[in-house]
Formats: C-alpha cells, sequence, structure tokens
C-alpha cells in the first residue's frame, strides 16, 4: 500500500509538471498577441504555407510606426544587435551590443541582405515592405548558408516583424516565427530553441519599444 501511494504521488506530480509545461509552452507562443493578431495573415505567411509550428507576438508602442521602422531594419548580430539580453547572448561568444541610437550604415536597403543571427550563420531578407513589414527567412543548422532553399538543415524558419498602425499615433509590433521542419528529429531541436527565442523576444520587443518611444 506505501508504494502504491508513493506511485500515486509521483504519477500526480508528474501530471502536475507536465500541464505547467504545456501551459508555459502556450503562453510563450502568444506573448502579447490578441486572438485577431494570432489569427491574422501576414506577410512572409505565403513562404512557409504549412508550418510545423507557428508562434506570434506583439506589443504596443505610443510611437507611430516611422518612427519604430528604422530599429527594425538595424536589427542583427552585424547591425545594431537585438535591443534584448546583450550579457546572455556573449556568455556564448555572439559578440553583440545593441545600439542605442539609429544608425544609417546598418540598415537593411533591399531584399537579399544577410541578417545574422550569430558570426557566419545568417537569415536572408526576403520580404521588406516599407514602414510595414521586414520579414527574415532561410533553413537553420550549423554552418547554413543564409537562404530560403539551403539544403541538408533540420528546419526552414521564417521570422516577421509588422508594423500596424493604431489610432492616435500608436503601433502595433507584431511579430511571428513559423517553423516547417524537414527532418523527424527537427523538433526536438525546434522546441528547446523557441523557449529561448520566448526569453529573448519578449525582451527584445520591450527594447524596440522603448527606443521608439524615446525617439
Amino acid at each position: 500500500m506505501r508504494w502504491t501511494r508513493r506511485l500515486t504521488g509521483l504519477a500526480a506530480a508528474a501530471a502536475c509538471a507536465a500541464a505547467a509545461v504545456l501551459a508555459l509552452r502556450r503562453a510563450s507562443l502568444r506573448w502579447g498577441a490578441t486572438e485577431a493578431e494570432r489569427a491574422m495573415d501576414l506577410p512572409g505567411d505565403e513562404l512557409l504555407p504549412v508550418p510545423d509550428l507557428t508562434a506570434t507576438r506583439a506589443i504596443s508602442i505610443a510611437a507611430p510606426a516611422p518612427a519604430v521602422w528604422p530599429w527594425l531594419t538595424q536589427l542583427g548580430q552585424n547591425r545594431g544587435g537585438f535591443y534584448s539580453h546583450d550579457w546572455l547572448e556573449n556568455l556564448i561568444g555572439l559578440g553583440i551590443h545593441s545600439a542605442e541610437t539609429i544608425r544609417p550604415e546598418l540598415q537593411v536597403q533591399e531584399l537579399g541582405e544577410t541578417v545574422d543571427l550569430a558570426p557566419g550563420a545568417g537569415l536572408a531578407v526576403v520580404r521588406l515592405d516599407g514602414e510595414r513589414a521586414l520579414v527574415l527567412g532561410g533553413g537553420v543548422g550549423p554552418g547554413v548558408s543564409p537562404s530560403p532553399q539551403s539544403g541538408g538543415v533540420p528546419y526552414d524558419f521564417t521570422w516577421a516583424f509588422v508594423l500596424l498602425p493604431r489610432p492616435g499615433g500608436s503601433t502595433r509590433l507584431v511579430v511571428r516565427e513559423r517553423y516547417a521542419y524537414r527532418t523527424g528529429w527537427a523538433a526536438a531541436l525546434v522546441e528547446p530553441v523557441e523557449m529561448l527565442s520566448f526569453l529573448m523576444s519578449e525582451r527584445m520587443l520591450r527594447g524596440i519599444r522603448d527606443r521608439a518611444e524615446r525617439t
């Protein structure tokens, strides 16, 4: 009877832990976004029409879209950083330093430019709708070139930054990540990547908001 009670207790604890993990995962995939924002079609969705995993996050910014846009177009390890936890990113040697000013020489200018996530690992600019949408995309994996058609990678990825003007001159920034698996083990790689992405993205959204509102 004692072992039965212990096993029952362990099973109950495991079930509670699993439920907590699922609840956290669900919240992380939709942080800040409304039901309407999660359901709407966004630029870049057409590049991966049948994703295996989607995350849509959003934040309100008390500034018009033209004041937010330059902060988006200088994102990147090779540009103005990610306005996130630089100290954490640099623990693994990424060499990221988030800019506090808008720098013209760091701005994305045209399709096909590379936005590095880390030294030697980047995504291509696949959509560039002025002051509305910046979409990055490519095959993701160690040593992969920044191309939406990259071969030999576990999954394809798009990262869309979309500005939605609001009444009164404010803006909603909606950020969507879409993953399409190419291998049977891609999910095992993407799940921990996505949880880390949530931690960094939440801080990034706040960083973009704070910088845009200051200017």
